[in-house]
C-alpha cells in the first residue's frame, strides 16, 4: 500500500492506494487542470461545483465504457460460440470425407477385383473355344 500526498487546487490530500505514486500524481494533475479549465471558462463556478461536474462526467464515461465492455463480451462470446459450431461442422465434414475416401477405395478395390475376375474368365473362355 502506498501513501501518496497530492495537492489539488491548493489543498493537500493524503491517499492510501495500491497504485504507483507517479500514476496518482498524474491523475491529480489532470484533475487540477480540468477544474482550472472549468473555473477559468466561468468565474461563477466554484472549485467544488467544477469538481462535482468532473465527477459526474467521469462516472458517465465509466458507465459508457462498462456498457461498451459488456457489449464486447457478448460479441466475443457469440464469436466463440460460432467458432465452436464451425469447428464441430468442420470435424464432421472431415470425418465424412474420410469415410467417403474409404468407401471409394473399397469400391475401386471391388472394381479391380471384378475386372480381374472377368479377365480371367475371358481367358478361360477363349481357351475352351
Amino acid at each position: 500500500m502506498n501513501k501518496v500526498k497530492v495537492v489539488i487546487c491548493g489543498k493537500e490530500y493524503s491517499l492510501h492506494t495500491e497504485e504507483e505514486p507517479t500514476y496518482v500524481y498524474a491523475l491529480a494533475r489532470k484533475l487540477e487542470k480540468s477544474i482550472a479549465e472549468i473555473v477559468g471558462n466561468n468565474t461563477n463556478i466554484s472549485v467544488y461545483s467544477a469538481s462535482v461536474m468532473i465527477a459526474l462526467s467521469s462516472l458517465d464515461n465509466l458507465n459508457k465504457a462498462n456498457e461498451a465492455m459488456d457489449n464486447l463480451r457478448v460479441q466475443i462470446k457469440d464469436y466463440v460460440d460460432e467458432a465452436g459450431k464451425a469447428r464441430l461442422e468442420r470435424d464432421s465434414a472431415v470425418r465424412e470425407a474420410d469415410a467417403l475416401r474409404t468407401r471409394i477405395t473399397e469400391l475401386e478395390d471391388s472394381l479391380k477385383f471384378k475386372q480381374l475376375k472377368n479377365s480371367i474368365n475371358d481367358k478361360d473362355n477363349k481357351k475352351k473355344v
